[in-house]
């Protein structure tokens, strides 16, 4: 199980194991891990560990989000990195193998209800057609003809060797997709090829659907108002999806679905 260990300067404070799929950092009580400081803002972060994978999202706070030296606003936690808040420090250690790298947590596809789908491109003419058609060609003897090896493979009383089956190949997780049913991009779809894919509207409402070798599971990131799944809101943990399932997000209503 991976963990936090959160020190100052060089006094170590506390550690704080990542058992919720949400953990919350910042300044008022309610966040899972409260640091009350001025330069921490009220709610200023978030990690969001799915299986042996945790990411940082910065939660648009005053001061910004600091790893390893470098300012962030999402970042895939490794063994040893060091988040740094004002004069705290919280170094992530995790005792698991990653699943994922920080390729996988791409820039979340932004959704507006009023945007306007892109004009697809114009067609290509398509080639001409000759108005005859050509006179199919006479079969070679050579076609038509048996050959001696076919005639010796269907001798009389030699029934033919049935060919071997190969063996049965394990199933594999059909690909998923999302297609928008509202806003202007209404009918678009998008493949889910990604480890893991953030959808919303960032300051509003952010969701992440994690490719997995069981399923597809959808997890709240940002916002005061979760998703919801078949007119049901989400809660802090992730929820499976099942094919066809409806997703009401950053008012946007959208469907997954598996692909043959």
């Amino acid at each position: 199980m991976a963990k936090l260990v959160l020190s100052m300067e060089t006094t170590m404070l506390k550690e704080i194991p990542l058992i919720k799929e949400r953990t919350t950092i910042g300044r008022k009580p309610h966040n899972d891990i409260q640091i009350d400081n001025l330069a921490i803002s009220g709610e200023h972060a978030v990690v969001i560990t799915i299986l042996n994978d945790s990411f940082l999202e910065d939660l648009g706070s005053t001061n910004g989000t600091f790893v390893n030296g470098q300012s962030v606003k999402k970042h895939f936690l490794k063994n040893g990195d060091t988040i740094e808040l004002g004069k705290y420090r919280l170094k992530y250690v995790a005792e698991l193998p990653q699943q994922t790298s920080n390729a996988d947590f791409e820039k979340t596809m932004i959704l507006r209800p009023g945007a306007k789908p892109s004009a697809p491109p114009p067609a290509e003419p398509a080639p001409a057609v000759a108005a005859t058609p050509a006179a199919a060609p006479a079969p070679s003897p050579a076609a038509t003809a048996p050959s001696a090896q076919d005639h010796s493979s269907t001798s009389p009383g030699m029934a033919p060797a049935p060919a071997s089956a190969p063996p049965p190949a394990a199933a594999a997780l059909p690909l998923g997709a999302i297609q928008l049913l509202s806003g202007g991009n209404a009918g678009k779809e998008m493949e889910l090829t990604k480890t893991l894919t953030t959808l919303g509207k960032p300051g509003v409402q952010v969701a992440v659907i994690a490719r997995r070798p069981h399923g597809y599971f959808i997890t709240h990131v940002e916002g005061a108002s979760f998703p919801v799944v078949n007119g049901k809101a989400l809660d802090a943990q992730a929820r499976q999806l099942a094919d066809h399932d409806v997703i009401e997000l950053a008012g946007i209503k959208m469907e997954f679905f598996l692909k043959s």
